[in-house]
């Protein structure tokens, strides 16, 4: 259990591992959310250098619900927060909490953690959002092509439910969870080599629906040890609730 005022510290015990990680460019196509938990998905954002937090939230949020329906065919899109990564030194971004690539796989969200952050953010709609699909979508984004300490995404269906741990976070006011993985060769590992900042990684957290696609997708920085004198990664992640209207 973890005991906190901020979200998100994953600041536990882990095991480092040496995992095959395939790299999918030229076949971006074939990865979907649906299939696979992820797509990599083309958009140009007018945003550019994400350094001023407020512009963020009044210009890019709207971008990005756009970006969201577009992707899925989602009727409404509500962001609840994003987190830019870059080093936490870096004084061009002041007064925004900056936190460096997370070397720990996880899952922002556990199942029900998911359906609690329905209820804590749209309490008054909740009981009806609830009664059709929802998700919950990062949408990840480089702010610079990204070299070193990529991004890796396990295919939703090569990790078993018995591979997630779960693990509590308890805030001031409220409880979330979110899920640890166990290491298990199965698991298989993808990324995109070079990814752009016109290349958006669509990370599924949290699928509703129970009928067999992809409902979720552990993710995590990995060390790429060909990159490890290039300059350090920088890059965006938006967290939305996205809701269908079936």
């Amino acid at each position: 259990m973890l005991l906190q005022s901020q979200p998100e510290t994953y600041d536990r015990p882990f095991v480092p591992q040496n995992v095959i990680v395939t790299d999918i460019t030229g076949d971006e196509d074939k990865y979907g959310l649906d299939s696979h938990g992820f797509k990599i998905y083309k958009h140009e954002s007018s945003e550019k250098d994400f350094l001023d937090d407020e512009k963020i939230k009044a210009e890019y949020y709207p971008e990005t619900e756009q970006l969201l329906k577009d992707a899925t065919g989602a009727v409404r899109v509500f962001i609840f927060d994003h987190t830019i990564r870059r080093q936490p030194k870096d004084e061009r971004t002041p007064g925004a909490q900056l936190r460096g690539p997370v070397f720990r796989v996880h899952i922002d969200q556990s199942y029900s953690a998911s359906t609690n952050r329905v209820s804590y953010h749209l309490p008054d709609e909740a009981e009806e959002l609830l009664k059709k699909r929802y998700q919950i979508i990062n949408v990840w984004r480089p702010i610079k092509t990204i070299y070193k300490d990529p991004l890796a995404i396990a295919e939703a269906h090569s990790v078993p439910d018995s591979d997630l741990v779960p693990a509590a976070l308890v805030y001031p006011t409220r409880r979330g969870e979110t899920y640890a993985v166990r290491p298990n060769p199965n698991h298989r590992w993808y990324f995109k080599y070079a990814q752009r900042p016109d290349e958006v990684t669509l990370i599924k957290c949290f699928d509703s629906l129970e009928d067999g696609r992809a409902r979720r997708v552990p993710h995590s920085a990995f060390v790429n040890p060909n990159e490890e004198k290039n300059e350090p990664r920088e890059s965006i992640e938006v967290r939305a609730l996205v809701f269908y209207d079936h």
